[in-house]
């Protein structure tokens, strides 16, 4: 029988994820006011969320190299890193001149989320042994929210004013870290904490099984975060070239909020089917959607409002369908008593990824214009489907999701 504790902590985990991970876009989404306050150029627009992405890197290295996931209570990791997390932001609104305060400060918030995300997984992962897809997926959906988040504060008061923004997320994730402290658990399938291993993050690279999950992930990263990153952009200078009334700032901003969110019913739905069909065939499927949206979404560039928004919101479902299942990959494939080192070895690869498609996207635009930025992302859900289809043939994919691979 279930533990019926488990449906509790997976409501306050996904609050907590909800709450913190504002912090994420908070400063990309007020791009629109920086560019004018701070003479922001797309090369630093783009650099607001790389910092994090790097910030982010080098702090799941340095959980991964050190085992911390393992070796330390993941609750308290997820509250402290929320408040740090939250202190920087909250800086950069107090503080904030320029690129050359904002940046360090994006940095350190990416350092924080390090610790928020990866152990989160963690705590899920000891909670649901069946249903675990569904679980992360239901944890991957409340992420895509509160990414998203910024996005929707911005036209309910932060348009042309871009500071309460900054101060709204740095607040909603100090309330984060108070329900982590107080109302996280860890698990009854909890591996017990481990020694220090410096030769456990060589035994999870070496393996195949786990390298060809990730492999999924890191194609699935090649397109995600350059795709909420940049659509915002997109629809903003689409709708700005449509001459139909009410293609104003404000919905190009509701539709980004509206189409990185969506990616929470992807993540929820693509978790209660691959805990019944499998792995392998939801990730394939849904990498081979968002790949075509990937190549539709450019040729609509100024076309009628209704017809981009509603591909885009398919493309928000379908590029975080698979997220989680990748993370339900490893977590079953990996060594249980460093399952949260290899889910932050995972995320730490995946996000490095992130930052090239982020910087290039730009040049692509100039280069190409938007008709045809977006189309070399699908290159990573390519590869990703790929590798997926080959874990599936292989043995130890009998341990995915029950067996249902």
């Amino acid at each position: 029988m279930a533990d019926p504790r488990r449906a509790r902590q997976l409501a306050l985990l996904a609050l907590v994820e909800l709450l913190a991970m504002g912090l994420w876009f908070s400063a990309s989404a007020v791009a629109p006011e920086l560019r004018v306050e701070w003479g922001l150029t797309d090369s630093g627009a783009a650099w607001l969320t790389n910092s994090v992405q790097l910030g982010f890197v080098a702090g799941a290295v340095l959980s991964a190299v050190f085992t911390l996931a393992d070796i330390w209570d993941p609750r308290r990791l997820i509250a402290g890193s929320a408040l740090l997390g939250a202190g920087a932001t909250a800086a950069i609104a107090g503080f904030g001149t320029g690129l050359e305060v904002a940046l360090p400060l994006r940095f350190v918030t990416g350092l924080a989320l390090a610790g928020i995300y990866p152990p989160g997984m963690k705590i899920v992962a000891g909670w649901f042994r069946e249903g675990r897809g569904m679980a992360i997926g239901v944890l991957i959906g409340a992420l895509a929210i509160g990414t998203a988040a910024p996005h929707l504060l911005r036209p309910l008061g932060g348009i042309g004013a871009w500071r309460p923004v900054l101060w709204c997320s740095a607040a909603l994730a100090i309330v984060a870290a108070g329900v982590a402290s107080r109302g996280l658990r860890t698990g009854p399938w909890q591996a017990p904490a481990a020694p220090f291993d410096p030769r456990a993050v060589r035994r999870i690279l070496a393996d195949r099984a786990t390298m060809l999950a990730n492999g999924g992930y890191f194609g699935h990263m090649w397109e995600l975060y350059a795709m909420w990153t940049w659509i915002p952009a997109f629809l903003a200078a689409s709708f700005a070239s449509d001459p139909s009334p009410g293609t104003t700032s404000t919905l190009a901003s509701v539709v980004a909020f509206a189409t990185i969110a969506a990616g929470s019913l992807g993540a929820a739905a693509g978790g209660v089917l691959a805990d019944r069909i499998g792995r392998t065939v939801v990730t394939s499927w849904s990498m081979v959607v968002s790949g075509l949206c990937c190549l539709a979404i450019g040729p609509l560039f100024g076309g009628p409002a209704w017809l981009i928004a509603a591909l885009c919101l398919v493309w928000g479902v379908t590029v975080l369908a698979d997220s989680a299942q990748f993370s339900a990959c490893v977590s079953e494939l990996a060594e249980p008593q460093y399952v949260g080192t290899a889910l932050t070895l995972q995320t730490a690869i995946g996000f490095l990824l992130t930052v090239v498609t982020i910087r290039l996207l730009p040049v692509w635009e100039t280069s190409l214009g938007w008709r045809w930025a977006f189309a070399p992302l699908a290159i990573g859900p390519a590869l990703g489907t790929w590798s997926m289809l080959v874990l599936r043939r292989r043995p130890e994919a009998a341990r995915i999701a029950g067996g249902r691979r």
